[in-house]
């Protein structure tokens, strides 16, 4: 009985080592950081609100939300597109417009309610934590801010084997993150700062590898 129960600790063991040699995914430590590139400008889209202030004429300014055709309509304009435009373009084309009734306006345009990005600014976290998130991205945030916002890992969390997902030259790639090290012996190697759509899964624990 004793030599079986060497024989099978040995053989988990071995499936163990053979499972993680296998899994093809690489530590997260060679991640590329995030990019310090300057964001791109930003575009209007379909749904955002967008408050429209016309100096020395208060009644031609309003806040409206861009329809789904993409464009708003504006007092003595009529309809104007907005989609795919940058607020200072648009302000500028509402100015020259606006030049035929009154004369020199200034117009500036701010988008207060920037809905149509929302899905593509936020982070997510699935699987085994108390509670799955999908929240807005703020610049500062990192694995452990996430996992701390969606209450922390469960029970029957594999943290050593946490997956980070991110989008590199427009596909997602896939990293291994050591949970287990960082809330466990305050180990922060892969700890690392989020970016926006970046998307993190923790699986459950599994008997054949040996974590149950």
């Amino acid at each position: 009985m004793g030599t079986f129960t060497v024989f099978r600790a040995g053989l988990i063991s071995i499936l163990v080592l053979i499972l993680g040699g296998c899994s093809g995914l690489p530590s997260s430590t060679e991640m590329p950081p995030v990019s310090e590139l300057e964001p791109e400008p930003y575009q209007i889209g379909v749904g955002d609100t967008i408050s429209i202030h016309v100096w020395r004429n208060p009644e031609l300014g309003q806040s409206i939300v861009v329809r789904p055709d993409g464009f708003i309509s504006m007092p003595l304009m009529g309809d104007v597109k907005a989609e795919g435009k940058e607020p200072e373009a648009l302000a500028s084309e509402i100015s020259v417009a606006l030049g035929e009734y009154i004369r020199t306006p200034e117009v500036t345009i701010m988008v207060t309610s920037p809905a149509s990005k929302e899905f593509r600014n936020r982070i997510r976290i699935t699987g085994q934590v108390a509670e799955p998130q999908s929240v807005a991205f703020q610049p500062g945030m990192t694995v452990l801010d996430i996992v701390l916002i969606a209450g922390g890992v469960t029970d029957f969390a594999a943290d050593g084997r946490a997956v980070l997902h991110r989008q590199i030259n427009g596909e997602y790639q896939s990293f291994i993150l050591d949970l287990d090290a960082i809330l466990t012996d305050g180990d922060m190697r892969t700890n690392h700062a989020l970016q926006p759509g970046d998307v993190i899964s923790v699986p459950r624990k599994q008997l054949f590898r040996g974590e149950l």
